[in-house]
């Protein structure tokens, strides 16, 4: 019960609620205060079989306009009680035995779901790496290639023009099997036919050292003043032609930040997190090294502590 003004007994009165008819009512003189209100909170009823699964939920997931049926279709779940077992696996065995058109796309997606789910990504991004695949899958062209690669390429473009990079040997890090030399030919391939489809080349989207410094320096678990430090390094050295990569150059400037402080990095740590060759750290920082006053913040390091630096 609640209180309630009641236009009839004109004062505030308790109030019923018959959620069955919902209807509001009035304790007092019985008055229909409200009628056929909705009841908005969650009905918390259990639609589970025999199997002892207590969970009450009782809808199915979003649609999905890349899918024919919108991923709406039936799915009839395998029996599990005494009753109605024939009927059940019968019917199941008849939807089997059905063309699904969309069965492909469906595990091609879930692929995609669950890499994305394990490289922390949102969702827009596994929602373009989705439309990316159906988009080469309705080219018919990709049979006989590596799926994993493909769906790990999928993904990878996505990050990049969802302005999220993540390095190869990340993606490769949760795509089954899949190695980076198959990956980057599938990106290839991929780009290829999405310019044939376009009919002009496709904007992947521009890197950045910077894009990768917060994440990499987490890995390593550097202080919040290093990760300023190393944020701020990095941009100032895209002032410089620096030729090497993005990846290359924020791993050379981690390592630079590290030596300056009291928790120095091995550049074997720096490999690992940052998936760069300690021969290819060593050249960056090389290419760094004469820059390094104008690179990294007078607050940081002073001058004398830059020169303390060994020399590539």
């Amino acid at each position: 019960m609640s209180d309630a003004f009641c236009s009839d007994c004109k004062r505030q009165t308790e109030v019923v609620f018959d959620h069955s008819a919902g209807d509001t009512v009035c304790s007092e003189c019985g008055l229909v205060l409200e009628s056929h209100s909705i009841d908005e909170t969650s009905e918390w009823r259990t639609f589970a079989n025999e199997s002892g699964d207590n969970d009450p939920v009782r809808v199915g997931g979003p649609t999905n306009p890349l899918l024919a049926d919108g991923g709406l279709s039936t799915v009839i779940a395998k029996p599990n009680g005494a009753s109605g077992e024939l009927f059940s696996s019968s019917l199941g065995r008849w939807q089997n035995r059905g063309s699904n058109p969309d069965r492909g796309l469906i595990l091609a997606f879930k692929t995609i779901a669950t890499m994305s789910d394990r490289l922390g990504l949102v969702a827009t991004i596994k929602d373009r790496a989705n439309e990316i695949y159906k988009r080469v899958e309705d080219q018919k062209s990709s049979r006989g290639r590596n799926q994993d690669a493909l769906l790990a390429a999928c993904l990878y473009i996505a990050c990049r023009q969802e302005d999220k990079p993540r390095t190869v040997k990340e993606i490769c890090s949760v795509a089954n099997g899949a190695s980076k030399k198959e990956i980057g030919r599938a990106k290839e391939y991929i780009v290829k036919q999405l310019g044939l489809e376009k009919g002009q080349s496709v904007e992947m989207g521009t890197i950045h050292a910077g894009d990768f410094m917060r994440r990499f320096c987490s890995n390593l678990g550097m202080n919040n003043q290093a990760v300023k430090a190393a944020q701020e390094a990095v941009q100032r050295s895209e002032e410089f032609d620096i030729r090497r990569s993005p990846i290359s150059i924020a791993a050379a400037v981690i390592y630079i930040i590290t030596q300056l402080s009291d928790d120095k990095k091995a550049l074997k740590e720096i490999s690992l997190a940052t998936g760069v060759a300690e021969g290819t750290i060593r050249n960056s920082y090389k290419d760094l090294y004469p820059h390094v006053s104008k690179i990294i913040p007078n607050w940081y390091a002073k001058e004398e502590d830059l020169k303390n630096l060994c020399s590539p």
